[in-house]
This record gives structure tokens, C-alpha cells and sequence, in this order.
């Protein structure tokens, strides 16, 4: 890892430009992933909340990614050595609905970087500030939370997690399989083994089967609330990943609306454990 925290915080303020368009069919793939859903989206209809996922997609060539598919560090993120790296949570706020076939741009940048030391060793996190609009402004402002950390010493058992509640007003059960794992790592052009190479994910990262994408989880949760209601306007929403849900077992996606009207989502592994908690203001 780069030795100086300087260094890093060097990165803090870098932008980068980017124009994409959502697709029917990035839609209608998603769509056909994550829910027994056989409609066909149209171009100009509003695009299902973060399917922008699916756009401004990175495409490094073979030669450029890494031993665990990631591609090389450096570039517009800073290059931290620490060789694991996970999407650990963000925050979005919906101005206005984002429609599929709409050319779109997002102007992307390094909010904060920082060192920190952990139970499991060092770590560092860093934020990355995007805004997304097409040709009338500004469409959803969004916040990434990535956070790189050592390996762990197979030799330390994993901290035991804490009990998901169990409470909720409603419960979807979704089965996280290797085929449903590889069809995300398609739509998003996401190379990271953990999550369709089960050899490297249980005999190189010690996991105990492949890794459940968290921008899945997270979108899920999101569009169950929408199928509970939908008739919600969505202002904002905010998630964190806290262990990881593997393809061994089904997970359960919940939630229910808090005395302000706030809706509190989270996902629950198949043994009880809280994997991911999240909320979302309506308007």
C-alpha cells in the first residue's frame, strides 16, 4: 500500500467525465435476473431505481486486471495496494426518474479517502461522489462507499455476526445461484472471481462458497419495497453492507415503514445474520 497517507489523500478531488446510455435490453436483463418478470421495457420509460448500475461500466482489456479480476490500481482511483476491495454501501438521491434510451453523463469524484485500522488489519476507505443527468440536468446524486482492506488469516475465525431482526412487514426469499451471480457479473462487467469462480473463491479467499454481489442485494431490497408499493416516489435511499451472503443457502429481503414513514429494508442470510441494512425516504 502506498506508505503515505498524503499520498492518498493526494487522490481527494479528482474528476472524471463520462457519457453512457441505458439500454432497453440492459433493462429487460436485469429485469429477467431479479424478478420472474417477462415485460419489455421501451425506450423513454422510466428506468427501475439503480439499474444506472448497468451504465458508465469500466472495460479494461484482459491483460489489464489483476489476479483476482479487478483490473490494475491507479487510474482515477487511488492505488491502494490492500488486495481486497468491496462495494460497502452508498447513498442516492432520486431528483427525477432516469428513462431508458436518454443519452446520460456522470461527472465523478473522489469525496474523501482515509487509513484505518481495524479488527481485521488496515483499512482504507474511499468515497466517490457522482452526479447523473441527461440533456434537462441533474437526474440522482449518488455517494460510493469502497473499502480495501488486508486478507484475513485463514487461521482467525470470522467475528460472528449479529442477528438480523425480525420483525418485518413484509419478506421476499431469493435464491442467490451461481447462474443469477453470473448474469450480474455479465450486466455489469464485473470480473471479481468471488462471485463466479468457486475454486478461486473458496481455495484463494477462504470463502465458504461464491460471494453475492452487494449492489444486488441492495437493488433488490429496493425493488421489493417497489413491488410492495408502487405507488412510491422515492426521494433517497442509503445502504451498508455488513457480511457477506454467500450462493450455499437462500437469503430472505425485508422490510417495513418506521413511524416517520421511512422505510427500513434489510437482507437476512439464510442462518438469521443481519448481511445488509437500509433506508429509504419517500416523498
Amino acid at each position: 500500500m502506498i506508505a503515505d497517507d498524503g499520498e492518498l489523500k493526494a487522490w481527494i478531488g479528482r474528476e472524471t467525465l463520462a457519457q453512457d446510455v441505458l439500454t432497453t435490453g440492459q433493462v429487460q436483463g436485469l429485469l429477467a435476473t431479479t424478478t420472474s418478470s417477462e415485460s419489455k421495457p421501451s425506450p423513454g420509460s422510466a428506468a427501475p431505481l439503480l439499474s444506472h448500475w448497468l451504465s458508465f461500466l469500466a472495460y479494461p482489456p484482459v491483460d489489464g486486471l489483476g489476479p483476482d479480476g479487478h483490473p490494475h490500481r491507479g487510474g482515477f482511483l487511488p492505488p491502494v495496494a490492500l488486495p481486497r476491495r468491496m462495494w460497502a454501501g452508498g447513498a442516492l438521491e432520486f431528483v427525477r426518474p432516469l428513462r431508458i434510451g436518454e443519452p446520460l453523463e456522470r461527472r465523478s469524484r473522489i469525496g474523501d479517502v482515509q487509513m484505518k485500522s481495524g479488527r481485521s488489519g488496515d483499512l482504507v476507505l474511499v468515497s466517490i461522489d457522482h452526479d447523473i443527468s441527461d440533456r434537462q440536468g441533474l437526474v440522482l446524486r449518488e455517494r460510493q462507499d469502497l473499502v480495501y482492506r488486508a486478507a484475513p488469516d485463514p487461521s482467525v475465525p470470522a467475528p460472528e455476526g449479529a442477528p438480523a431482526p425480525c420483525n418485518e412487514a413484509w419478506r421476499r426469499v431469493f435464491k442467490g445461484t451461481s447462474v443469477v451471480l453470473f448474469r450480474y457479473s455479465a450486466l455489469t462487467f464485473n470480473a471479481h472471481r468471488i462471485h463466479y469462480d468457486r475454486p478461486y473463491a473458496t481455495g484463494v479467499e477462504g470463502y465458504p462458497g461464491l460471494v453475492v454481489h452487494g449492489p444486488l442485494i441492495a437493488t433488490l431490497l429496493l425493488q421489493e419495497l417497489c413491488a410492495q408499493r408502487p405507488d412510491l416516489d422515492v426521494a433517497s435511499f442509503t445502504f451498508r453492507a455488513l457480511r457477506p451472503i454467500f450462493d450455499d443457502g437462500d437469503f430472505d429481503l425485508c422490510g417495513s415503514f418506521g413511524p416517520d414513514g421511512a422505510a427500513r429494508l434489510f437482507a437476512r442470510d439464510h442462518a438469521g445474520t443481519l448481511a445488509m441494512e437500509a433506508s429509504a425516504t419517500l416523498r
